[in-house]
């Protein structure tokens, strides 16, 4: 008895001691106890529309709200990677979190890989001011990178890579004195490095790489004492201080791609714990860099390291002697001659050098010129026989320039003072003629008076090359480097010094009008824009061919890339709906700049797929600029247009001389019909196949029935319900720029916007409760798409396949029944004139046409 009383005793006490402990654990388990932060919370999953799966309203968000922590009853960091939205949060994706301004002790907002399309508040730097991580990697994010962020005195971390980031780096984030992390890269980041980043003591990873950052890399990120990985790739900085040798605690250092030139700082010997060095693709010049090879062979991690010095300019002889200590060493695209000393069991790449006993080598001519040109020896690939003869020919050479500039300095002497005496003997005859004239009176102020045509004083069209360059670039304009043969001169492939791809156009005046190179000479030279392509500079001292050098577009054009588009795997594909309806933006947007942000509006005139090019994340840059002119003027030339008032004109899809903003946005819609269709060409041509193609295709474009668009959809396409309604919207878009009238095509900042919410265009037009919520704000570009809409919907559409009596067409009336048998009544719809009213001018150009 006594046993099993003890035995009872013991269970009892067991049970007290776990209800004892379950009781405190539940005491110990965070719940949210502020109602105001509790608003908070529901207010942000309303903004972003998340599912009530990952946030249950009913529920405790301390305990049960996915990526939601606590501490002491408050919200510490929320966490929407992974998070998906509802239904409505898909169809209303913007960077709406006003409500985090509400959570004073947050101090973890993580974004990365959620959608957040819009820029960051400005209020982030003045109102979350504990919070320690801001991470919104790869989260649509736009505009440029507050200032205010530089308050956030306790941030540690701040990720905003793989975003749509542009402007400059603002110098304020110099004052995150606790930031241990910073990745910017893979933006459009412009201009140089603030001089503030040297204040980041604690500071061990900067990556700012694929932007498009320019000028020195300043000597103060040599103050960077705890930095351990540094990224500035893909940019185009120009140099390399020594101060980055301070760096003692450095392991992996990136300048690849970039237009770093002059010598490697030797001063990078000192880097003792680098396991990673890339310098590949710049412009560096100099002898091999013996001593900095050494040190990190000498390092005891370098087994693991990486040394890459290719397509650069370096020269001399190649020791490598520690080259077995590195797990991969590239030397290839350089200029480096002789034996290759100490190789041992080395797995170097060396390919297009100047070595003896190598493959893949550079030509003799190639290297002597090289070494020529810098007053240094090339010993010929070890043939001295050949080097002296060389040497004996360059000193001849040199002899022979002497004489003859002599000869011809001499002769430019005489050639001034004749041109001297004949400029004074006008001067006397022209001051005679204007005292016989002097009564004569001025030139009338109406009368156009040309502006001078000197491009030589034109600024922002880039640099000057020779003409010797442009055949290097070239390989002598070889019938391999041909791209194609344009409208206003040949395209080249070329590859400048350091590897630089570009493309190189060559206007033979000859076969091309002088107009055509000026003019686009003087556009660049007066518009700057990121959606034009880049102009990298000329070469106009060829008397009868003038080059014109361009960025090189990895992807090329949309003719090309809408159906050869290389996977990663290397097979070939059409491009996927989300990458179409990016570069239908794009070009949009390129366009609404030129119709919209230039006085007077420019208009391109050559819109169509080839001119649409795409960069190596398919962002778009428009190119085929050499027809450029003010609206209803092609005759004028740039800089003229510029000082001119705005005149009004009108331009058919048959392409007459006259310019105008609506003939892009009829070509414009021919593109996006070859985005939604797959139907390369369209926009290419306008010739009558192209017209009966169209007058086919564009009667299963239908306001009222989603489904007739899936008949003419590129059947490549792989679409779920919602990008289908995006397809459908865009086809809409396209349908009301081919309007027949001129003046019903909707504007190009309306067509912009209509791209950039195309959901909007098909649910608020086709929903009479929607269409009662719409805002003012969205009728301006609304009302521009439909009112085209409506007025070449009210003419009847035919629609193939349907036939009547006697085996004719029947036409439907777009505005009978929309989808599902609904009707709609016309009585309820305001003309289109009424929504969009045409410009007095368009009104009296079109009676002139009907007359």
């Amino acid at each position: 008895m006594e046993e099993e009383s003890q035995r009872a005793l013991l269970i009892k006490s067991a049970i007290f001691t776990f209800v004892l402990f379950q009781c405190v654990l539940a005491q110990q388990q965070e719940h949210l106890n502020s109602s105001f932060e509790r608003s908070a919370l529901l207010a942000l999953r309303s903004s972003l529309g998340l599912r009530a799966k990952d946030w249950p309203i009913k529920l405790d968000p301390c305990r049960n709200w996915t990526g939601v922590r606590c501490n002491n009853s408050r919200v510490t960091a929320i966490n929407l990677s992974g998070l998906r939205r509802s239904r409505f949060g898909i169809l209303n994706q913007q960077f709406a979190v006003d409500s985090l301004a509400n959570l004073t002790s947050l101090v973890s907002f993580n974004a990365s890989g959620f959608s957040l399309p819009g820029p960051i508040p400005d209020w982030f730097g003045q109102r979350l001011k504990a919070l320690q991580v801001l991470d919104l990697r790869s989260s649509s994010v736009t505009g440029s990178i507050p200032p205010s962020l530089g308050g956030l005195s306790t941030l540690r971390y701040l990720y905003l890579s793989g975003n749509n980031l542009t402007g400059s780096i603002s110098s304020s984030l110099g004052n995150l004195s606790e930031l241990l992390i910073l990745d910017l890269s893979r933006n459009s980041l412009t201009g140089s490095l603030p001089s503030g980043f040297e204040s980041l003591a604690k500071l061990t990873r900067l990556d700012l790489s694929s932007n498009y950052l320019s000028g020195s890399i300043p000597d103060g990120l040599g103050n960077l004492l705890s930095l351990e990985y540094l990224s500035l790739s893909d940019n185009s900085f120009t140099s390399i201080p020594g101060e980055l040798g301070n760096l003692s605690r450095l392991v992996e250092l990136d300048l690849s791609k970039n237009a770093l030139s002059g010598s490697l700082p030797v001063e990078l010997k000192r880097l003792r714990r680098l396991r990673r060095m890339d310098i590949g693709v710049n412009v560096l010049e100099g002898p091999f860099p013996d001593s900095i090879f050494m040190s990190l062979g000498l390092n005891k991690n370098a087994t693991f390291a990486v040394f890459n010095l290719s397509n650069n300019r370096f020269y001399g002889a190649l020791n490598l002697s520690y080259a077995g200590k590195f797990s991969s060493v590239d030397f290839s695209g350089n200029y480096f001659q002789g034996k290759v000393v100490d190789a041992g069991q080395s797995s170097a790449t060396l390919d297009r050098n100047c070595l003896q006993l190598v493959r893949n080598q550079r030509s003799a001519d190639d290297c002597r010129q090289f070494y020529t040109d810098r007053g240094l020896l090339f010993d010929n690939f070890g043939d001295p026989e050949q080097n002296q003869v060389a040497e004996h020919n360059s000193k001849t050479k040199k002899r022979w320039i002497y004489i003859v500039g002599g000869l011809v300095g001499g002769i430019g002497f005489i050639a001034l003072l004749v041109l001297v005496m004949v400029l004074l003997l006008r001067m006397c005859d022209k001051g005679t003629a204007t005292q016989r004239t002097a009564n004569v009176g001025s030139v009338p102020e109406g009368d156009n008076v040309s502006l001078p045509k000197d491009l030589a004083n034109l600024t922002g069209v880039g640099e000057i090359f020779t003409y010797e360059q442009m055949l290097h670039f070239t390989g002598d304009f070889s019938e391999a480097n041909l791209i194609k043969h344009g409208h206003s001169g040949d395209l080249f492939r070329g590859l400048m010094e350091g590897g630089i791809p570009v493309v190189i156009k060559r206007v033979d005046l000859r076969s091309f009008k002088k107009e055509s190179y000026m003019m686009e000479l003087e556009f660049f030279s007066k518009v700057s824009h990121t959606r034009l392509v880049p102009l990298l500079g000329h070469c106009l001292e060829h008397e009868s061919e003038k080059l014109l050098v361009y960025k090189s577009m990895p992807n090329g054009d949309l003719a090309n890339s809408l159906h050869s588009f290389i996977s990663e795997d290397g097979s070939s594909q059409s491009l996927d709906w989300i990458t179409r309806l990016k570069i239908a933006i794009g070009a949009a947007e390129g366009l609404s700049y030129l119709h919209h942000e230039c006085n007077p509006p420019l208009v391109h005139r050559d819109i169509q797929a080839s001119s649409i090019l795409l960069d190596d994340k398919f962002e778009v840059r428009l190119g085929s600029l050499s027809e450029v002119h003010a609206q209803g003027d092609s005759h004028q030339n740039v800089l003229t247009r510029f000082l001119r008032k705005p005149q009004i004109s009108e331009q058919g899809p048959s392409g007459s001389s006259s310019a105008s903003c609506a003939y892009d946005a009829y070509c414009f819609g021919k593109v996006l019909l070859e985005l939604v269709t797959g139907k390369v060409g369209i926009s290419k041509f306008d010739d009558a196949t192209t017209r009966e193609w169209l007058e086919l295709t564009l009667p299963y474009i239908s306001i009222y029935d989603k489904e007739l668009v899936t008949k003419i959809v590129d059947p490549s396409l792989i679409i779920d319900e919602d990008l289908l309604e995006e397809v459908w919207a865009v086809a809409i878009v396209a349908r009301s720029c081919l309007n027949s009238k001129p003046s019903k095509r909707p504007a190009m900042k309306h067509i912009l916007k209509a791209l950039e919410n195309p959901l909007k265009v098909v649910r608020e037009e086709s929903s009479s409760s929607a269409r009662l919520r719409t805002t003012s704000s969205n009728r301006s570009w609304s009302a521009a798409i439909f009112g085209s809409w409506r007025h070449s919907s009210s003419e009847s559409a035919t629609i193939p396949g349907q036939t009547g009596t006697g085996g004719l067409k029947q036409p439907v009336r777009e505005n009978s029944h929309g989808s599902g048998g609904q009707e709609y009544s016309s009585s309820n719809k305001r003309l289109s004139s009424e929504i969009f009213p045409e410009p007095i001018e368009m009104q009296d150009l079109e009676r002139q046409d009907e007359h």
